[in-house]
């Protein structure tokens, strides 16, 4: 299974920051934001990484992260051009996929849980797709799910009555249909191709299973409260 980390966007939530490099290549507590989702991939067996980034800063992920050698990983680079959302990122991958399952995270999401046991639920389900839920105190900010049991019913984005408390965070995982997925997506209100249409399909079909994490998730590039969060949630469990 291959890991795709997507490090895109403009970071206009975190401007001033923002303006002179990638917002995760800013610091969470004592290193970049993006060493965390890399930590979870490596940590869940998964070496064999994509990082995209946006075109402006694409140079500095390099800088820093080289070939992956450091983190016991081979890391390869893409670049979206200009930024059209999550899923649109995505599909720059499907090259390196070349037909595997694959586990995505957003480069700004910091997870406590090792998810290694999900990874492994997911390489022997037959088909579909796996995501993370987790529990929120304010999920209208966030994709929404509802549940029925074993099953997730749908996934509302931002919604102003939400049904369930639980957050679609950003690490999903899909088998190698998603690939036809993507190309059927139309943009959103805002112009994005949105990662919520995509696992909208596969809960259609029936094909979408969850796991629920346990300990506290960040998501480091929300705002700058997220990201004092983030650092303060790392902060406490390092000392």
């Amino acid at each position: 299974m291959k890991g795709i980390i997507l490090a895109g966007g403009t970071g206009s939530r975190l401007f001033p920051c923002t303006k002179v490099t990638n917002k995760h290549l800013l610091p969470v507590y004592d290193r970049p934001m993006i060493y965390y989702p890399i930590q979870t991939l490596v940590e869940a067996g998964i070496t064999d990484i994509m990082i995209v980034s946006g075109k402006g800063h694409a140079g500095h992920f390099l800088e820093l992260l080289s070939s992956g050698h450091e983190f016991g990983a081979s890391f390869s680079y893409g670049v979206q051009e200009e930024p059209g959302g999550i899923a649109q990122a995505l599909g720059l991958c499907e090259d390196f996929a070349d037909e595997d399952k694959v586990v995505v995270i957003l480069g700004d999401n910091i997870l406590e849980d090792n998810i290694s046991q999900a990874v492994k639920d997911f390489e022997v389900q037959e088909k579909g797709a796996k995501i993370f839920l987790k529990e929120v105190e304010d999920p209208r900010s966030f994709g929404v799910a509802e549940i029925d049991g074993d099953n997730i019913v749908s996934i509302e984005e931002k919604p102003e009555q939400p049904k369930s408390n639980y957050a679609v965070i950003g690490c999903y995982m899909f088998d190698n249909t998603v690939w036809e997925v993507l190309k059927t997506l139309k943009p959103s209100a805002r112009g994005e191709l949105e990662i919520t249409d995509v696992n909208n399909h596969f809960v259609e079909k029936g094909e979408m299973t969850y796991d629920i994490l346990s300990g506290w998730w960040g998501d480091g590039g929300e705002s700058f409260d997220s990201l004092l969060h983030a650092a303060n949630l790392v902060a406490r469990k390092k000392n």
